[in-house]
């Protein structure tokens, strides 16, 4: 088996991507090979015109869909993942690692080479249809976004939806898009019940740099723009100031906090840059291209924060950074959301209500 390394020059982004080149995984000692483009593509590269990399899709049926987890830093203990991949290409997505389990490349590969788990509303059932299921909300969101752009014509987010209003069970979504609206209608009904509440994530209110950051989530007016719409239709809506980049995005902190304010939503919260694994020298690539006056800058806040390393995954330190500068940006949104008067998400989400889905068939023997 051999990570795939694509040669084109890392100072030519590619449009509408966000990661500047295949960034092989060496956690796993695979070997590795590297492969030329085609000619076309080097001569466009030449030209100053960097080649399209067009979106790949698989179609994967797994045999589990709900993952649990026993991390005692994170508030859900389950969560669903519709998607492998994302094609929002931020460049700096900590699910970016999860592609080298595949083999693939958490660079490019990650947001060209994509996997639907078209089953999975099949399998949920299954899962709570079984006795022993003891129900308790179940995020979306946690890891790839369950509204990207292949969600249009897949609808998998909308099928675990519309099971969660069948079965009376809580949900969380949490998104980048402004596609979540497309299940307004499923969402307001679910929020009716207490059922389901949704975070959308506001990094800047630039465009310009969004394209560069997250070159095919939506823009940032148009998340606030869900935000107002979800508020408005009784959703419980929370706005993600995430990730918080030190002298590139921190800039928009308070101005993002009084925007979501308001469009009527009732939370806010904030989480620092994080850089596991391959998604550090990924981003690096991408500071010395899109920002060379200020990488060593950023860098260097970033690794002020997190005990002199790029990045520090220990339990209750990987999401409460430390320092003068971790303290500097956790007092400027505590004075701007007292402002704004906006709280720290609180949704105890109702599980009396729970009804197992009906039990037919060859499930019913177990």
């Amino acid at each position: 088996m051999y990570v795939l390394i694509m040669a084109h020059r890392p100072d030519h982004p590619l449009r509408g991507r966000g990661a500047l080149s295949s960034a092989p995984s060496t956690r796993f000692a695979l070997p590795q090979r590297q492969v030329d483009d085609d000619w076309r593509d080097a001569m466009r590269v030449l030209d100053g015109d960097p080649p399209k990399l067009r979106t790949t899709l698989t179609r994967e049926r797994p045999k589990s869909i709900l993952t649990f987890n026993q991390s005692p830093d994170i508030g859900f203990d389950r969560s669903i993942n519709a998607y492998r991949g994302c094609e929002h290409g931020c460049v700096y997505c900590y699910a970016r690692p999860t592609h080298a389990w595949l083999d693939l490349s958490p660079g490019l590969d990650f947001e060209t080479r994509l996997f639907a788990k078209e089953n999975a509303a099949e399998l949920l059932r299954e899962t709570l249809a079984r006795r022993k299921y003891v129900p308790a909300p179940i995020a979306m969101g946690t890891n790839t976004d369950p509204y990207q752009p292949i969600e249009r014509d897949f609808r998998i987010t909308r099928q675990v939806l519309q099971l969660c209003l069948e079965t009376r069970h809580p949900v969380t979504i949490t998104t980048k898009s402004d596609r979540v609206l497309d299940d307004l209608d499923l969402l307001t009904q679910l929020a009716a019940r207490n059922l389901a509440a949704v975070s959308i994530s506001v990094t800047s209110l630039d465009p310009r740099l969004s394209a560069k950051l997250e070159p095919r989530a939506a823009s940032p007016a148009k998340r606030l723009a869900a935000l107002e719409k979800l508020a408005a239709a009784g959703v419980p809506t929370h706005c993600s100031i995430a990730p918080v980049i030190p002298s590139i995005t921190d800039c928009f902190m308070e101005e993002i906090i009084a925007e979501a304010a308001a469009s009527g939503v009732s939370s806010a919260g904030w989480i620092l840059l994080r850089l596991p694994h391959e998604v550090a020298p990924l981003f690096r690539e991408w500071l010395d291209v899109h920002f060379p006056d200020r990488a060593a800058k950023v860098m260097g806040i970033v690794q002020s924060v997190r005990g002199g390393k790029d990045n520090d995954s220990r339990f209750f330190h990987r999401m409460r950074p430390s320092g003068v500068w971790a303290e500097l940006f956790r007092t400027r949104f505590r004075i701007a959301a007292r402002r704004a008067g906006l709280g720290k998400a609180r949704y105890e989400l109702d599980t009396s209500q729970f009804r197992p889905p009906a039990r037919d068939g060859q499930l019913a023997l177990f």
